[in-house]
């Protein structure tokens, strides 16, 4: 019988989880799993006709992997030039360069369970979005800040 995942950020030290159960289990919008030094490692749901909203991180490469669900990824120099499409499923992964700005829609009728690996760190150690709405209200209010002991660009 196996255990449920049991998902806590301790900060950078040393853990071990079930991520693929994890990401699956994950009905939030975003949940930080783990935060280290130099990367960070998140758990995203997107609702079905949602998306992860339209992005960039000039000094922040990307990692995600599908775990469940299906959709499309669209990705380009700019906010209006997004000329890379690619159609995604579960066991499919995306790399985003930083500096790309990029969305990945749900264009599936399940909801698109994904994690998600930061390098830098670009969230708040173990904070937990439920909603798209709750992430853009923490980042405007200046809430959602990688924690102190991440290296940051320009070594801060």
């Amino acid at each position: 019988m196996s255990q449920k995942p049991v998902v806590q950020d301790i900060g950078p030290r040393p853990n071990a989880f079930d991520i693929e159960n994890a990401t699956k289990d994950n009905a939030n919008y975003r949940t930080v799993a783990w935060s280290g030094k130099y990367l960070q490692v998140t758990l995203m749901s997107i609702e079905p006709g949602q998306s992860i909203g339209l992005e960039v991180h000039p000094d922040t490469d990307q990692f995600l992997r599908l775990d469940a669900g299906k959709g499309t990824c669209r990705m380009g120099p700019a906010k209006d030039q997004l000329n890379f499409e690619q159609n995604v499923e579960d066991g499919w992964c995306i790399t985003v360069p930083a500096g790309t700005w990029h969305d990945v829609i749900n264009t599936g009728d399940e909801p698109l369970r994904l994690y998600a690996i930061y390098a830098p760190v670009h969230h708040a150690a173990g904070k937990v979005h439920g909603s798209f709405d709750d992430s853009e209200r923490d980042e405007d209010s200046g809430n959602d800040e990688p924690p102190s002991w991440s290296v940051q660009p320009g070594g801060h």
